[in-house]
């Protein structure tokens, strides 16, 4: 944390700002008001989404850089659905969330399915995904989606009101999202702590060629992985769209999947720190555009805090181990 901050400060500096000012406006931005906790909260449901599902495809050695595409795939299910039937609230909000679950999950079979059968690998089958499913949402906003007045880039027509999620207050924060993302998260806790197939998983991740060996079906329980990785991205993309946007927008994922990663990679693979890594990357997404409004700087600032985050907590991480080595061979 302190090198990241001593980084930060020195961009500050080269950029002719105000370290001290810029921090104190991305912390003001963030707190400043109860409907900025709501914005936190709006950022923090799908980052923890993606990171519990994300948690599951690592603990199997294998990085889904395709969420981003499994979110996309959600929300255009939900999409679907909305457009298709007309139901009251108590059923048609279920519905869509089953609706973004499975086209998660059916992303996720197709991006395990290259890697398995195709021998594809994940990081090159889920990028190559994720912009399929961007060129399909610009296809359908600005054609067969398309508001009756034209196309915009704001997206479609707004959701009927039985598509809407419930809010908190007066706020964007959703309590049945933030419900959903907690629960996902515990979950996968005990889902790779306490379960035969987490350890599975693992074993996999450790040596998949022992592990099959060993009588693991190592296909089945890949494509199984990112499956439920797809299922979680996917609900996060149904609530993007019911909670957030109440429409579908050509950015719907927001982003989201790429940060997952590094909230995953920040966490050390240990659900317990995803809360509190989410909470972080969402005080900065939300105080970051203070900089561009009171100081004249780009908001962008706020994702270099982020990924720089990320990379020295992993270069200070291989230096202690690499330490650690040294002095168990000089023991």
């Amino acid at each position: 944390v302190l090198v990241t901050i001593i980084f930060a400060t020195l961009i500050l500096l080269a950029c002719g700002a105000n370290p001290a000012g810029a921090f104190g406006n991305i912390i003001s931005g963030a707190f400043g008001s109860a409907s900025k906790w709501g914005d936190i909260a709006v950022v923090m449901v799908p980052l923890t989404l993606c990171s519990a599902g994300m948690l599951v495809t690592f603990a199997a050695g294998l990085i889904n850089i395709g969420v981003e595409g499994q979110i996309v795939a959600g929300a255009l299910a939900s999409t679907w659905l909305v457009q298709a039937v007309d139901v009251p609230k108590a059923v048609g909000l279920p519905l869509t969330l089953i609706a973004g679950a499975v086209g998660g999950a059916l992303m996720g079979v197709l991006i395990g399915a290259l890697r398995t059968w195709g021998r594809v690998n994940e990081i090159f089958g889920g990028l190559g995904m994720n912009f399929v499913m961007v060129a399909l949402t610009n296809y359908l906003i600005f054609g067969p989606w398309k508001p009756p007045d034209g196309a915009t880039m704001s997206g479609t027509e707004p959701f009927p009101d039985w598509a809407w999620m419930p809010t908190i207050g007066n706020s964007r924060a959703c309590w049945v999202a933030i419900g959903l993302a907690l629960a996902a998260l515990v979950a996968v806790y005990f889902l790779l702590r306490d379960t035969h197939w987490g350890l599975r998983l693992k074993a996999i991740g450790r040596n998949p060629v022992a592990s099959a060996r060993l009588g693991v079906n190592t296909h089945q329980e890949i494509i199984l992985s990112f499956v439920v990785c797809g299922v979680m991205a996917g609900i996060a993309g149904s609530l993007q769209t019911t909670a957030v946007y109440h429409r579908l927008i050509p950015q719907i994922s927001g982003g989201y999947g790429y940060m997952s990663q590094l909230v995953v990679l920040l966490s050390g693979l240990q659900a317990p720190a995803i809360p509190a890594i989410v909470f972080f990357f969402g005080a900065v997404q939300v105080g970051s555009p203070r900089l561009e409004l009171r100081m004249g700087l780009d908001s962008s600032l706020g994702g270099i805090l982020q990924a720089s985050m990320v990379l020295f907590f992993i270069l200070m991480r291989g230096w202690r181990q690499r330490w650690a080595a040294r002095q168990e061979h000089h023991g």
